[in-house]
């Protein structure tokens, strides 16, 4: 779910789009010589894949879909019943959703026609990313896409009308997530528990149940409750604290208030990722685009990623493929460090 437009995670509490400071720590980063990330990867091209035969993840499984002979395979997780690739396509990027600004919405509208998402998604398969996450609004574009030889699964946010639960079954979606913007509105509403009738009926429908959150509070507290649940949707970034909120943590509230990424989050979500044995999907792994600048910070952020989440969790990374490939940098990414997860919690 990130934003494709890939700017770094700064030392001090605020990320701006353009930091001063590498995340790692804290010293300036070393990018005298280097080129821009588009730059340089227009230099390199599509990066090699390599099979996941011999991943040293005891849980991942080999993918039950058929591969063309020209297909890679990822590392796999468990959800539900089914295995999926650890790295899993997110919808902002094809629905305009950058959260950066008006600007690069318009790109990404523009850029993203029919043709273009089907384009995407196909390189996606053929690097390995046999899961696609959005919502009921490309549910029918999903359709006609599979129809088109498309085979990925489908798992899909919803909440309010249980009638949208039977259209997502029907249009083929495998797994539902409680949407994480109402989620966390009813959380600081004290009114969580009017999410656990929705879950129940996807529960009946015969979906895999899930919740989406940006709060890891809210990991708990389901977890807690003890709900009849299959996995979570885990932003890493609590990028919607109220302005008060925010002048009580920061001292001031950061302009936009709704876009506040800091760095002490990512290290929160995923001790709460750790308390649970559910399958976790972490989301907005680059902060919606803005560790995006440059390459080793990608690598940075999906290393650190990997190293700190269970070894049956997985990501979703938004695509915005219009500079470089994509799906083929960040499927090596996977491949690169999946090894590196580990249980640190009983």
């Amino acid at each position: 779910m990130n934003s494709g437009i890939r700017f770094i995670q700064e030392g001090e509490p605020v990320m701006s789009a353009r930091p001063s400071r590498d995340r790692r720590d804290g010293h300036l980063p070393s990018d005298v010589g280097q080129p821009p990330r588009r730059e340089f990867l227009r230099t390199m091209g599509a990066l090699p894949v390599v099979a996941a035969a011999g991943n040293a993840l005891t849980i991942g499984q080999p993918s039950t879909q058929a591969a063309s002979p020209d297909q890679q395979t990822l590392p796999q997780i468990p959800l539900g019943p089914h295995s999926i690739s650890r790295l899993i396509c997110g919808a902002n990027c094809f629905n305009a959703g950058s959260h950066l600004s008006v600007f690069v919405n318009r790109a990404m509208r523009e850029y993203y026609t029919d043709d273009q998402i089907f384009r995407t998604l196909s390189r996606c398969q053929q690097v390995g990313i046999d899961c696609w996450q959005d919502g009921l609004g490309n549910l029918e574009r999903y359709r006609r896409f599979t129809e088109q030889g498309l085979q990925m699964r489908y798992i899909s946010l919803a909440a309010g009308d249980p009638a949208n639960i039977q259209r997502l079954k029907q249009g083929g979606c495998v797994a539902i997530a409680h949407h994480g913007e109402v989620t966390d509105q009813m959380f600081k509403r004290g009114e969580l528990d009017r999410a656990h009738d929705f879950l129940k009926r996807i529960r009946d429908a015969g979906l895999v149940v899930g919740v989406s959150t940006h709060m890891p509070d809210v990991v708990d507290a389901v977890e807690s409750k003890g709900w009849d649940v299959d996995f979570y949707m885990t932003c890493v970034y609590e990028r919607h604290r109220t302005k008060q909120e925010l002048e009580q943590l920061l001292g001031q509230a950061p302009i936009p208030v709704g876009e506040v990424y800091l760095p002490n989050d990512p290290p929160r979500m995923f001790r709460a990722m750790q308390q649970t044995q559910r399958t976790c999907l972490a989301f907005k792994i680059l902060a919606a685009g803005r560790l995006s600048d440059r390459s080793h910070w990608v690598e940075n952020a999906f290393r650190e990623t990997f190293a700190a989440i269970k070894p049956n969790d997985g990501v979703i990374v938004g695509i915005y493929d219009r500079y470089s490939d994509q799906p083929a940098e960040d499927a090596q990414y996977t491949q690169q460090f999946s090894h590196l997860s580990r249980l640190t919690s009983t």
